[in-house]
């Protein structure tokens, strides 16, 4: 009998062990997907749901991908301590519709993005019911996601998202969840955005543990939180800064500000700082700084570039590292 009083109580819990933080948020289920989408994002505080410059993804707010300038491909790889893992993958694209061959301005503008975030924990001492080791475990879990945007006007650009997630928690113990993201992106000018969101509508896992338990077996439900989140970003070309500010509220007791900036120091070179969850509900909830760089280069047609972002986790023995890579062409 393998830990099978564990796996039980983590499944009825909600407790997601890929996650240690602090708080109640990060024991509701997908905990993992809202960590943040690679260095960039992550380097910025995760502040990204009104940004409309460079690489841009669905994840923060799926009506940015009608502002993606190229054909944007990235993925990205953190370095997380307690065997834990947590990988990106993304492809952004737009697409204009004129009214004919020889207009100039597009008629409207659309764009999609799909992409994966892959998290999980290796290593896990798997005993039986006498201690007795029985070999090690691991989890995966995974959202799978694809934005659809509009532009409606040179102000307003909606979108959605569909999610759907899959988790192996245990032998032949897993669970999907299906959850719907909705976003909006209002261009006040030429420097201001304003960003709503809300995201993870309907997002639940369906826990079934009758392929352990036989008939003892139960069927359970996780909810995931709602959260609803307004942006706000000032970019100016000229002095090659980018700033961005969001509020999140979820009903999962949270009330979060996050922040962050990007300045473009020299040609192709960008350096970033941010923070996350800065909790007004709860002084004791840890603030997570983080800060990164970015630089491309062009070869022909194609611009590659190389980020980086760091992130300190305060209930960790060690802090975050994410690398990345992204090509537009």
């Amino acid at each position: 009998m393998k830990i099978r009083t564990l796996i039980y109580f983590i499944i009825l819990s909600g407790t997601v062990i890929a996650q240690p933080q602090f708080s109640s948020m990060a024991s509701m289920p997908g905990a993992f997907s809202r960590m943040g989408f690679g260095a960039r994002g992550m380097g910025m505080g995760n502040a990204m749901s009104a940004v409309t410059e460079g690489n841009l993804v669905s994840y923060y707010n799926p009506a940015l991908t009608v502002f993606q300038e190229r054909n944007s491909f990235q993925t990205s790889y953190s370095f997380l301590s307690l065997d834990r893992s947590l990988n990106f993958l993304n492809f952004t694209r737009k697409f204009d519709f004129y009214s004919s061959k020889d207009s100039v301005k597009p008629r409207s503008t659309a764009g999609f993005s799909i992409g994966l975030i892959n998290s999980g924990v290796t290593n896990i001492d798997g005993r039986d019911a006498d201690g007795v080791q029985t070999g090690n475990l691991q989890t995966s879990e995974n959202q799978f996601f694809l934005g659809l945007a509009n532009k409606f006007s040179d102000k307003v650009a909606v979108g959605i998202a569909f999610k759907l997630y899959y988790y192996k928690l245990y032998e032949q113990i897993t669970a999907n969840a299906f959850g719907i993201d909705f976003g909006m992106i209002y261009k006040i000018n030429e420097h201001f955005n304003l960003a709503l969101m809300f995201s993870d509508l309907n997002s639940k896992y369906k826990w079934d543990t009758s392929p352990i338990y036989g008939t003892d077996g139960t069927t359970s439900e996780n909810k995931f939180p709602l959260i609803k989140k307004i942006g706000l970003s000032y970019s100016n070309k000229e002095s090659k800064i980018l700033i961005s500010a969001e509020f999140e509220s979820s009903n999962g007791g949270t009330n979060i500000i996050r922040a962050g900036a990007e300045y473009n120091i020299i040609d192709r070179l960008y350096f970033r700082a941010g923070f996350d969850q800065f909790n007004l509900t709860n002084k004791d909830w840890p603030v997570k700084p983080s800060a990164g760089f970015s630089y491309f280069k062009q070869f022909g047609n194609i611009v590659a570039g190389v980020d980086y972002a760091f992130m300190i986790e305060q209930n960790s023995p060690s802090d975050m590292h994410i690398v990345g890579l992204s090509i537009n062409f």
